[in-house]
């Protein structure tokens, strides 16, 4: 059934362009229409994330903000959430559907491969004097740079988060206090971790090690990336998607070959050794493909020693909530490249804005996310709700929760607003790791920048190809990842030849082909 949904969500990424087209066709450029309430636009925003269910965003909606924008923009703001159940191929079909009532799209370049559906027809092309009549002040805060980032054709498919410091490298959050109960006090790389791990099956028999929801997971090849960029000095080429899978990367000393250890090299089949290990100790569950429960949920509970995600939720989240519900937990991170110093930074379109080609409000879009991200009040509104309510601040200026605040009950906004966050707006969260500053400044001391961050692949030519190595990926790297073959090694070796019959090798070329004409190679 999984594999099914991802072969679907590919159709339906094939058949974007002329669905998107039709709609646009239909949808037009004016700023009035269906979408209207009381002689106000309606414009809708698309967001990832679980819809909340405590009403508290809503209200402040209906109450604060939509009152704000109509005011000042004849507009009204809705939001329209893609559940994180199979949020990578429902992304996809909601983008293919032609929907006209989405206006605002939250994207990224990077894990929600924008430049693919801007090629598609799925984003609306916006010039220069767009963005300038209708979001001034975001077009005055963006350089020229960053703007011809997000440039295309002549046109600009998407607005740039960069505005907003954060890093989103990938690591696991691990508990010192039962690694010390192992004799393990320090957590660099994956010798390490396994020791850990090991003492967790040893001493809390209660827990799984690493309680992992394979389904849910965001990505099958997480670990393997860590493991590669341990061994390596490689990281992954961003924006071009096979499937749910990166699998095309290089080296940080020679950025602009395309190379991947998925395909050679001795780093796969070790690391599947590895897996293989981890399955037959018991680090995760015998049902792991099938299990779909919550990390974060089971680590909260004592019964996970384990979860996988990125620095700002380490410093944001995971961090603060495991001090406050298990004092002297010392939860710790082991971020990958930790040892090689081989971090990379977030690109600026980790998170961007787009607008839907098929939105019949494109002015009043940009009018509305102008607002969304500049306004004070509105940013803060949406962002952190009602003060006195929703927050408090401390006598240093930092947000905390008021009294009688109950963080598992209450459960926040859920505004997902990762599109447009700005650091001269936000205000510092009482409640984040005291040593979250520390962590910053070791990043900034050695994470390098992303050398491709121009290159945009254009995947038509080998669109057959890319489809059809996203296929070995489904079929291939969540049974050898979760350490489900009979013998890894064969596994390893038969995933490959699957990979090259595909056309791994011509979808290879071809990106190197556009990258040396990129960069003058």
């Amino acid at each position: 059934m999984k594999r099914m949904k991802t072969i679907l969500g590919k159709l339906m990424m094939l058949s974007l362009a002329a669905v998107l087209f039709l709609a646009a066709c239909k949808g037009g450029s004016g700023s009035s229409g269906s979408g209207s309430s009381g002689g106000a636009t309606t414009v809708t925003m698309l967001l990832l994330g679980d819809k909340p269910t405590n009403g508290k965003l809503e209200k402040i909606l209906a109450h604060n903000i939509n009152p704000r924008l109509k005011e000042l923009a004849s507009a009204e703001l809705s939001l329209r959430y893609i559940s994180w159940a199979d949020w990578q191929n429902q992304y996809q079909l909601t983008m293919a559907s032609g929907d006209s009532g989405i206006d605002l799209v939250i994207t990224a370049t990077d894990w929600l491969f924008a430049w693919e559906i801007a090629r598609k027809g799925g984003f609306l092309g916006m010039t220069d004097d767009l963005i300038k009549t209708n979001a001034p002040i975001t077009w005055g805060e963006i350089p020229a740079s960053h703007w011809d980032v997000c440039r295309a054709d002549g046109k600009i498919w998407f607005i740039p988060e960069d505005q907003y410091t954060q890093y989103t490298n990938h690591g696991v959050f691990w508990r010192g206090d039962w690694g010390r109960e192992g004799g393990v006090t320090k957590v660099t790389n994956f010798a390490e971790l396994e020791a850990y791990l090991d003492a967790v099956k040893k001493f809390h028999p209660e827990a799984v090690p690493y309680d992992v929801s394979g389904p849910n997971e965001d990505r099958y090849d997480a670990m393997l990336d860590g493991f590669f960029q341990e061994k390596n000095m490689t990281q992954g080429i961003r924006g071009i998607a096979t499937g749910n899978y990166g699998i095309f990367r290089y080296n940080t000393s020679d950025p602009y070959k395309v190379i991947s250890e998925y395909y050679e090299g001795p780093e796969f089949p070790e690391a599947a050794a590895m897996f293989d290990r981890w399955a037959k100790k018991g680090f995760w569950r015998e049902d792991v493909l099938n299990y779909t429960g919550d990390t974060q949920q089971q680590l909260e509970l004592g019964l996970s020693g384990l979860r996988q995600h990125h620095s700002i939720t380490y410093y944001g989240t995971v961090r603060p909530t495991m001090d406050r519900l298990f004092p002297g937990s010392d939860m710790g991170y082991f971020y990958w490249g930790m040892t090689n110093k081989n971090v990379g930074k977030d690109l600026i379109t980790h998170g961007a804005m787009a607008i839907n080609a098929a939105s019949k409000n494109p002015e009043k879009a940009l009018q509305v996310y102008d607002l969304l991200r500049n306004n004070k009040q509105i940013y803060q509104w949406y962002n952190f709700g009602i003060e006195g309510e929703d927050y408090v601040l401390t006598s240093d200026g930092r947000r905390d929760w008021p009294p009688n605040y109950d963080p598992d009950a209450d459960n926040g906004l859920g505004g997902n607003f990762w599109a447009g966050r700005n650091d001269k707006l936000e205000l510092a969260d009482a409640k984040w790791w005291s040593g979250t500053a520390g962590l910053i400044a070791e990043l900034n001391s050695f994470a390098k920048d992303y050398p491709l961050e121009k290159f945009a692949f254009e995947n038509s030519s080998v669109a057959a190809e890319i489809s059809a190595v996203g296929d070995v990926c489904a079929t291939y790297l969540p049974q050898i990842t979760y350490g489900k073959t009979n013998n890894p090694a064969q596994a390893v070796a038969a995933f490959r030849a699957a990979l090259k019959a595909a056309g791994y090798e011509k979808v290879r070329d071809e990106i190197q082909r556009q990258v040396n004409a990129a960069y003058g190679k």
